[in-house]
């Protein structure tokens, strides 16, 4: 046991990320039976379909799980309230102020975590009360830091400066990566790309097999001036590389990237027009697994490195 397991009560201390468009109950159910913490991704969910899934993920599983919100949609009010109604004890929130939602949300017993790629917000996390903190950096996949911080540089950093539990996101995808972050003082490790690319993830398989095919320096990342997202190299990537290496400005490029961009490339597998978000770590993934086959090729790579490691000495 270590602070994250016993913080959530599951085996491993592996949080499956809530990604929008592939993280839905499937996802988290089957990677808290093996073990892990799913997280619905609430994000790329209505209300009525969120209350769905959570439900969903309630039949299908009876180990803990919890839901990812991030907080700059405009029904995170109904998401909340709903994760409220419905008992969910265990909410990430991401991409906002950690102190909108903390309180009330553990006035009702719910265990909260926020994600953070810096400094500034991890201590913020902390003063607003959450449980525990994501440091996310710069190579994972979805919307990230303007900082653009290392993994490895970020988790010594923020570990050393506050008190509560600590996660590390952000090019972790295997047992080695998780030993390293753990290595580097996190308590625990928050996984997405390896999870996107599963048997359970609810994105389209067009999208799958693109990952799969993803050669190093297939991401980057872009929309600086919007909010930060890595994104697979496709031809609305360069169309936006374009607009912003001419000088467009934030109003314009928000008018280019519209409404449902990221549905179309992830959920509808639009590989060319869509916005495909994946880590940097999507270069290392070779096929499609069930995600109890991921988690448990993670947990033995991880055990078998250790264990060599341990042995390990310099006199």
């Amino acid at each position: 046991m270590n602070r994250i397991t016993s913080l959530f009560n599951i085996r491993y201390p592996v949080i499956q990320a809530g990604m929008v468009w592939n993280s839905g109950w499937k996802l988290a159910s089957a990677v808290s039976n093996a073990g892990g913490l799913g997280l619905i991704g609430g994000g790329s969910m209505a209300p009525e379909i969120f209350r769905e899934h959570v439900r969903q993920c309630k039949e299908a599983t009876d180990k803990p799980f919890g839901v990812n919100i991030p907080l700059l949609y405009s029904h995170v009010d109904e998401l909340i309230k709903i994760t409220m109604e419905e008992g969910v004890e265990v909410v990430f929130t991401s991409a906002g102020n950690p102190k909108k939602y903390t309180a009330m949300l553990k006035e009702h017993g719910v265990k909260v975590v926020h994600v953070a790629a810096n400094l500034k917000f991890a201590l913020k996390s902390e003063e607003a009360g959450v449980d525990a903190v994501v440091a996310e950096g710069f190579e994972a996949g979805g919307h990230n830091g303007m900082e653009e911080t290392t993994t490895m540089t970020l988790i010594p950093y923020i570990q050393d400066k506050i008190t509560v539990p600590l996660i590390a996101a952000g090019g972790i995808g295997s047992g080695r990566a998780m030993l390293a972050a753990i290595a580097l003082g996190a308590d625990g490790v928050q996984i997405g790309s390896r999870f996107a690319v599963s048997v359970e993830s609810s994105s389209h398989d067009d999208f799958k097999n693109k990952i799969v095919e993803i050669p190093d320096g297939g991401t980057k990342l872009t929309m600086k001036k919007v909010v930060p997202v890595r994104l697979i190299k496709n031809n609305f990537f360069r169309e936006v590389e374009e607009m912003e290496n001419a000088g467009a400005s934030a109003e314009k490029l928000k008018e280019h990237l519209g409404k449902g961009r990221a549905k179309i490339g992830m959920f509808d597998g639009d590989l060319e027009e869509g916005e495909l978000e994946i880590g940097q770590v999507s270069a290392s993934i070779n096929e499609i697994e069930p995600a109890a086959t991921i988690l448990k090729e993670i947990i033995d790579e991880f055990n078998r490195v250790s264990e060599v490691i341990g042995r390990m000495r310099f006199d």
